[in-house]
């Protein structure tokens, strides 16, 4: 294929001088699912692993049916963080009070209690670096990371340090998870093959 022969790319993935803006993200037109905003760039995300999509599935199901009534769990949506900040984390975990109406499309850093990533092949640095470090400075007490170990998940989770805006590590779990924050949540990763 030779670059005459590709389609025009649509005006929406030229940035403008500045950077985008995170309320771009709501009124750029047709913008693929799942498009994220790291340091005023879009970040278009490849189509997921079998893998992920089940580690997604099984982490909501855990977290929903522990979580407690003043607490929600969201999955892909996005949290504003700055003007030139706005990361789909794969799941999160919020304030209830934080849900407005049901066309809302992301979330302030106060809303999240805890934000998790489960790693891709492709978005592996984002996923391990540079997300959480801005979790980090906007204030998000809880982190988590999923890592693929021969199609088995394994769990990583972090606190946030306040002192230095950074997380510190706090256990890694890989069969079963039973952990009492941000709220007691037990986790079977074992059920994985079953969803």
């Amino acid at each position: 294929m030779t670059l005459m022969s590709l389609a025009p790319v649509p005006d929406w993935l030229i940035p403008p001088e500045r950077g985008f803006e995170a309320a771009d993200l709501d009124h750029l037109p047709d913008l693929p699912p799942h498009t994220e905003l790291i340091d005023g760039s879009l970040i278009l995300v490849s189509p997921q692993a079998d893998f992920h999509t089940l580690a997604l599935d099984l982490l909501v199901s855990a977290l929903r049916s522990t979580a407690p009534p003043e607490l929600r769990v969201r999955r892909e949506m996005t949290v504003t963080l700055g003007p030139r900040q706005r990361p789909e984390p794969d799941v999160i975990v919020i304030h209830a009070e934080a849900v407005k109406d049901r066309r809302q499309t992301t979330y302030q850093p106060d809303d999240v209690v805890l934000a998790i990533e489960v790693v891709s092949p492709e978005s592996r640095l984002r996923d391990r670096k540079r997300k959480p470090s801005l979790y980090a400075e906007a204030g998000i007490e809880h982190f988590w990371l999923v890592e693929n170990k021969q199609g088995k998940p394994v769990l990583h989770t972090f606190v946030l340090e306040r002192d230095i805006e950074s997380y510190v590590p706090i256990g890694i779990y890989e069969d079963i998870v039973q952990l009492s924050a941000p709220y007691p949540i037990k986790i079977d990763f074992g059920e994985i093959d079953r969803f």
